[in-house]
């Protein structure tokens, strides 16, 4: 970020973010094109986004500005690398915390030597059954916009790749995983899959993504860091 200047922003920029918990990906743009707005003096300035978040997941988010914003169909669609924290023993509707919990399982059979093969089983290409509460179309309507209105319609399966899933731990009924995945992969689905997999129940507690392609969110900032960096370099424009 030390590198950008306020005439490259305007230009165009590629721009790493850690998006807080809460906000939607929509938030975090209107931010910086706020931000860029009110330094620059230019009410059109082209923001955009090269993949969403959902709000109760954190970490990495790409945003491009100006001339930039025509290479987001490229940043999309590269391999994402995600921390996931899954609930062994339950299941939401939305396979989140989004929604409450509707329906609860025995945990007691898993073991450490139960969950290692059954994730690695969900290693390579596969059809992926995704989220009803997702951003997927369903006969022109958004289908969480149906799921919100008690209307269940189980979106199509989409095509994706796993391209490695560890454990990180495993303590009580919580389960810590890495996932590094294709473009499209929903995290929140393969919670309900490991789930299942392990004669249980799960959904997902916590979501950050840590890299896109190359792009890693320990270099990213916050919207606040951002914001200061941005006043600073009006203030001392050389």
């Amino acid at each position: 970020m030390s590198r950008v200047t306020l005439e490259g922003l305007r230009e165009g920029s590629v721009l790493l973010f850690d998006k807080p918990l809460y906000w939607t990906s929509f938030d975090l743009v209107n931010k910086v094109r706020g931000v860029l707005r009110i330094a620059t003096g230019e009410k059109k300035i082209k923001v955009g986004h090269a993949g969403t978040l959902d709000p109760l997941a954190t970490g990495l988010m790409i945003v491009c500005t100006g001339k930039k914003t025509k290479t987001i169909e490229t940043l999309t669609g590269l391999d994402k690398e995600y921390l996931a924290t899954i609930r062994l023993g339950s299941t939401t509707p939305s396979f989140d915390l989004e929604t409450e919990v509707n329906s609860v399982y025995g945990v007691e059979h898993i073991t450490d030597e139960m969950i290692l093969p059954a994730l690695l089983a969900f290693e390579g290409e596969q059809l992926q059954v995704p989220p009803v509460f997702s951003a997927k179309y369903i006969e022109g309507k958004r289908s969480y916009e149906l799921a919100r209105k008690g209307i269940h319609r189980e979106p199509a399966p989409v095509r994706v790749t796993i391209k490695k899933i560890e454990m990180l731990g495993y303590s009580g009924n919580d389960l810590l995983i890495r996932v590094l995945c294709s473009k499209g992969t929903y995290i929140r689905s393969l919670a309900r899959d490991i789930g299942v997999a392990l004669g249980s129940g799960g959904h997902l507690t916590g979501l950050r993504r840590t890299a896109i392609g190359d792009y890693v969110v320990g270099s990213a900032v916050s919207p606040p860091e951002f914001e200061n960096f941005v006043t600073l370099m009006k203030q001392s424009p050389s």
